[in-house]
């Protein structure tokens, strides 16, 4: 599937063209052939640089230019939500309001009402959330990357619980969870009621050795 043919206006086709990317990577293709761009949550399990965050990017342009709602990025870190940020706003700017919300944990950042999409780590949620951020109610794609984090001891329960808040407050909620790494992707697909899309593709060929004493073996 080229970028032309994706059912969104032409000015993100060119952003995106921009970047380098003509045709669609197979991860991407299935997203969208199982429902991204008709609101559907999806699991997307495959490897590294496989063309994850296009797929998130995608959605968040079809939410945001049909007026669906806002977008929320869930990253672990801040660091990485600041990264995030940047890399965004340099890509979607003037087109999208993009937001960083990593700050104080005791502030419903009500300012948020004048923005499309909101980058902030798990931790800034929960707190907007337990103080009835009343923009919370225009949210319709929440995007979480590193979803395996589920299974963290320290992260894992403030996900687990954020998931199921939000999916209770907005019922017609899109969630795109993004992971190179879930053990139980099935399972997790099931719980978060998004159809699982996998695929084995990279970029680069992955080759696995041992490293001994200077030589490695590839099997």
């Amino acid at each position: 599937m080229q970028i032309k043919d994706i059912p969104i206006p032409d000015a993100f086709k060119k952003i995106i063209q921009g970047a380098g990317v003509k045709e669609l990577r197979p991860a991407q293709k299935k997203a969208i052939e199982e429902g991204l761009l008709d609101f559907k949550s999806q699991l997307i399990c495959t490897p590294t640089a496989s063309g994850k965050t296009l797929i998130a990017e995608l959605a968040a342009i079809k939410n945001i230019t049909e007026n669906r709602g806002k977008v929320i990025y869930i990253v672990p870190l801040k660091a990485l939500a600041t990264e995030k940020f940047k890399e965004l706003k340099k890509r979607y700017n003037p087109f999208f309001k993009i937001a960083l919300s990593i700050g104080d944990i005791d502030s419903t950042d009500s300012y948020l009402t004048e923005y499309d999409f909101i980058i902030c780590t798990a931790e800034k949620l929960d707190s907007l959330i337990r103080h009835q951020a009343p923009w919370l109610k225009y949210v319709s794609l929440v995007v979480i990357d590193e979803i395996h984090l589920l299974n963290d001891p320290s992260r894992g329960p403030t996900l687990e619980i954020l998931i199921t808040i939000l999916r209770q407050l907005l019922k017609n909620i899109q969630i795109l969870g993004l992971s190179a790494t879930i053990g139980n992707p099935k399972e997790l697909s099931t719980w978060l009621q998004a159809t699982l899309i996998e695929d084995t593709w990279r970029p680069v060929t992955l080759h696995k050795g041992v490293y001994l004493e200077g030589d490695v073996e590839f099997k």
